[in-house]
């Protein structure tokens, strides 16, 4: 099974960038569709974007578009996160998700995922 490790949290101030990556180790990467969600103080975990396998299809949570775009690199197991214009109510504790790609399921939910990483802190100040 896939195992996932998050980097790159830490504090900035609200119109800041941070830049957030997510190692993978185990089997194939490209048997994976990958994802980001974040869980704020008192709040349940939400979708933030996803990427297939190949990288060619991208979804975002309205709340972050146009501000943050996901990718990856299928031949260093990573996928990253460029957070951009960052604001107060981005703070939260950041997870990156696996799900095989032959499984199915529904790219923001987050029960669809099999795989998580043990989260980064982003937070924003004002």
């Amino acid at each position: 099974q896939v195992q996932l490790e998050e980097s790159g949290g830490g504090l900035v101030q609200a119109g800041g960038s941070l830049r957030l990556s997510c190692a993978a180790s185990g089997p194939t990467f490209t048997n994976y569709n990958m994802a980001w969600f974040r869980q704020a103080p008192g709040k349940e975990r939400a979708f933030v974007g996803y990427i297939s396998w190949s990288g060619l299809t991208t979804y975002y949570a309205d709340s972050v578009k146009g501000r943050f775009t996901i990718s990856r690199d299928n031949a260093k197991n990573t996928v990253t996160l460029q957070m951009n214009s960052l604001k107060p109510e981005d703070t939260a504790v950041y997870y990156c998700a696996a799900n095989p790609k032959f499984r199915a399921g529904t790219y923001d939910r987050d029960l669809d995922y099999a795989y998580w990483g043990q989260g980064t802190q982003v937070t924003v100040s004002s």
